[in-house]
Order: C-alpha cells, then sequence, then structure tokens
C-alpha cells in the first residue's frame, strides 16, 4: 500500500494510530448520492482492451487571486497549480515577505501588497479569501463591490453579525458566485459516504463524534513584536472563535450534513493545558451537541497531543462509518441485515473486528480495469482540491456549489455559539432567529 504525504494511512499506521480499529475495502461507487446496487458492482475487475483516447476539451479558463498568503492560501495555491482551467494570475498579502513562498507554486502570478490592485485587475474573475476570518468582512464586500466571484474559507467571520453581513452581501449578488470554505462538501468522498447514509445502511444513528489532536503551540515564529500579534491571532478570543471554529467547525458541518440537521443545542468545555503562555484562548476542548431526535454528537480537540489524529465516527443500530483524512470505511453489526453487495467487497480483519471501506470514484477504477483494493487513491486528490475545482465549474456554470452563503453562515453560527458555550461553560439552545438569513 502506498503513502502519500498528508490523509492517506497505510496499515501498518493506523493500526498503531487507531488502537486496533478495523478497516477494510468496499468497492462501491455513488449515482445521484445513492450506492450502487449490487448487480451493478464488479466482483473482480478485468484488464480492458486499449482502446482509443478520448481527448477531454479543456475547461475554459478562470483568471485567479488569492488573498491571504499563509498556511491555507499555500494550500490553496498548491491546488490550483492542478486544477484545470485554474489561471492564477495574482497573489496578494500585506506582508511582501511571504511572497516568495507564494510565487514558489504560482510563478507566473503577480504578487502585491494591495487588495486592491487584484480588484482592480479586469483579468481576475475568482478570488479566493484566504487571510485571518476577522479580517474577512470589508475584503470579501469590496470583492464582490468589484464583479469577483469569490470564495471565502470558514469560518466567514469572526462575529455572527459580521458573518452575517457577508452572506446577505453574497444573496444580493445572485450573479456572482459565492463559495464558502466547507470544503468537505464538495470532496469526493465525503460525498460517496453521505450516499450511504442517505440509503439508511446504518439504520437508527444512536451515537456520532468527531475529534482533531494535533501537538502544536498555534504560535509562529516573527522578526518584529508586531508581526508576532499579527500571526498569532488564533490565540486571542477577540479575533478567533478558537479551536471549534477555526478547525472543528468543518468536522461539525461534515455532521449537520450527514445527519441531516442543525444542532438544537451545545454544550461546551475548555481548558489551557499545556500551552500555558499568556494565551487568552484554550488549547482543549469538548462540546456535546444535541441534534434533533435526542442524538448526542460529541467533538473534542487539543493542541497538547497528537495521538489518534483526527476522524469521525457514526455508530448506527446496523453499521458504523469511521473516516480518517482521505479514507473511510465501514463497520458491520453481526445482527445487521445482508446488503447484498457484501458478497463482492473485499474485507480485511484488524483486531477483532472486519470492515468495509468505502472507496469512492470505484466504478471509475473499475472502468479503467483497476482493482479498487489495491488503488484506492489512485483518483483521489483531496477536500480542497476538489472545492476549488467545483468552484471554478460553479462560475463557468457546469456546476451548483455545495456551500454558498447561506450554508457558509450557518456553519458559522454553530460554531461560533458552541465557542461561547465552551468560554461560558453553560449550555447554549440554538434559537431559530439566529439562522434568519434573507437579502433584503
Amino acid at each position: 500500500m502506498k503513502k502519500s504525504q498528508h490523509s492517506r494511512l497505510d496499515r501498518r499506521s493506523f493500526l498503531q494510530r487507531s488502537s486496533g480499529v478495523a478497516f477494510g475495502l468496499f468497492a462501491a461507487e455513488t449515482v445521484s448520492g445513492s450506492p450502487l446496487l449490487a448487480q451493478e458492482i464488479k466482483p473482480k475487475p478485468a484488464a480492458k482492451p486499449a482502446a482509443a483516447k478520448v481527448v477531454e476539451k479543456p475547461p475554459a479558463p478562470v483568471g485567479c487571486a488569492v488573498i491571504g498568503l499563509g498556511d491555507q492560501g499555500r494550500e490553496i495555491l498548491r491546488a490550483l497549480q492542478v486544477v484545470p482551467g485554474a489561471d492564477i494570475q495574482m497573489v496578494c498579502d500585506s506582508y511582501p515577505s511571504i511572497h516568495k513562498r507564494a510565487l514558489e507554486r504560482a510563478p507566473k502570478a503577480t504578487p502585491v501588497e494591495d487588495y486592491r490592485k487584484v480588484l482592480d485587475n479586469k483579468s481576475v474573475q475568482a478570488v479566493w479569501i484566504a487571510t485571518p476570518s476577522h479580517l474577512h468582512k470589508d475584503l470579501v464586500l469590496a470583492a464582490l463591490q468589484a464583479g469577483k466571484h469569490v470564495y471565502c474559507e470558514a469560518p466567514l467571520a469572526h462575529t455572527t453579525d459580521e458573518a452575517k453581513v457577508i452572506a446577505q452581501a453574497a444573496m444580493k449578488a445572485p450573479r456572482q458566485v459565492f463559495q464558502a470554505g466547507l470544503q468537505r462538501r464538495a470532496n469526493h468522498l465525503e460525498k460517496h459516504v453521505y450516499g450511504f447514509f442517505r440509503t439508511g445502511v446504518l439504520s437508527k444513528i444512536a451515537s456520532a463524534g468527531s475529534q482533531w489532536n494535533k501537538k502544536t503551540s498555534w504560535r509562529r515564529p516573527a522578526a518584529t513584536p508586531e508581526r508576532q500579534t499579527q500571526l498569532d491571532w488564533r490565540l486571542n478570543n477577540k479575533l478567533s472563535g478558537g479551536l471549534i471554529t477555526e478547525v472543528g467547525m468543518h468536522q461539525i458541518d461534515a455532521a449537520s450534513w450527514f445527519l441531516r440537521g442543525r444542532p438544537t443545542s451545545v454544550q461546551g468545555f475548555g481548558a489551557t493545558m499545556a500551552w500555558k503562555d499568556g494565551r487568552d484562548s484554550h488549547d482543549t476542548i469538548q462540546a456535546v451537541f444535541e441534534m434533533p431526535g435526542g442524538l448526542r454528537y460529541s467533538y473534542g480537540a487539543t493542541l497538547a497531543n497528537s495521538f489518534n489524529g483526527s476522524c469521525d465516527v457514526f455508530q448506527g443500530t446496523d453499521a458504523a462509518v469511521m473516516m480518517r483524512g482521505e479514507r473511510a470505511w465501514m463497520f458491520k453489526e453481526s445482527d445487521a441485515p445482508n446488503l447484498g453487495w457484501e458478497v463482492y467487497a473485499t474485507k480485511e480483519n484488524i483486531g477483532d473486528e472486519t470492515g468495509i471501506a468505502l472507496v469512492a470514484n470505484a466504478t471509475k477504477l473499475l472502468d479503467a480495469g483497476l482493482d479498487p483494493s489495491e488503488n484506492r487513491n489512485a483518483y483521489t486528490k483531496g477536500a480542497i482540491y476538489y472545492a476549488c475545482e467545483t468552484f471554478l465549474n460553479a462560475i463557468r456554470g457546469t456546476e451548483k456549489t455545495p456551500c454558498g452563503p447561506v450554508e457558509g453562515y450557518e456553519a458559522t453560527v454553530v460554531a461560533l455559539k458552541a465557542n461561547e458555550a465552551i468560554l461560558s461553560g453553560n449550555k447554549i439552545v440554538f434559537r431559530k432567529e439566529w439562522f434568519a438569513l434573507t437579502a433584503s
């Protein structure tokens, strides 16, 4: 099994990090969001005779610019390097020393310090806003005013008021595409797994939870105290929504999407356990969300320890699904009904469990004469790639964005209110009016 630098895990490292949790392989694909029927799944892919190569017409180029060249901005540039039709025209950051690193990924782009130069450039059609979240509002409003299509990283803002202003401005510009940076909604793996939730394979969902663990101080080295303050904005509660907003909202939004409902309440807890360096944001947090129907979804994150990394688990009465990076597995209960396609599934025993891996793009692999069990990552490009590709396709009119201003605003409100619960230690019941959003 091959390794990648980021999200793909080999069997040994998975065993070490997952304490014996099982996984396997199920070569299934989704059609209109549902898994293929059993008779549509081929038990063993056979090599196909060489066919005449079909030359696809390249998509229309779109002039692109990225504003904010920190870690996330550079990850966006990495994706845009290989997204078809992405013409990176400009990169922008008010700190000129960071331009060199950005130009390593976009060597033909023009670097500028003033974002207004980006907005004045007629060749730039699409703008990615990847600055710290407390700087989003003015940039997004200016970009929409300039007639640009806007991709705004999540959260939309560091306050619900500013997030609402952004979402309403986007709704008032229907001819322009606005996409929130909820990249998991565009990822092929998540869309594939969502198909299993829709068909009810897990049956009654009884428990769900996510975690994100990474030992890091969140501090960045800086040449001056002023620059240090700029880089450490996540540690300031006045500028940031903390761990649950800056990191957790992506997993929480995915859970709301899979479970098809917003949380009804949240109770949270937080503490500074490892990095007692004067910060006023917690380095370790937990939150429990009540979902419609009484289901509890738990979320935990820490900057104190990296064990077991990041994962999402959904437990139903017939089966459970676990997601980790660009991989997903299903674990059936012994008394669950036979699903028909299981006879074709490749399985692996790890510890005391037997799992079936959920492979996005499996039909594509089968059509290419490849065994999904051995080529499960062949067509996986990652969530940010697919988010950028979806955004550009929405601009071209060939695809609809899955996370527009409404989805972005609702996810931001949920995360920010959860952070309020963590800071106060109180339970917060979500009010319907908090999510009211109109363009007028």
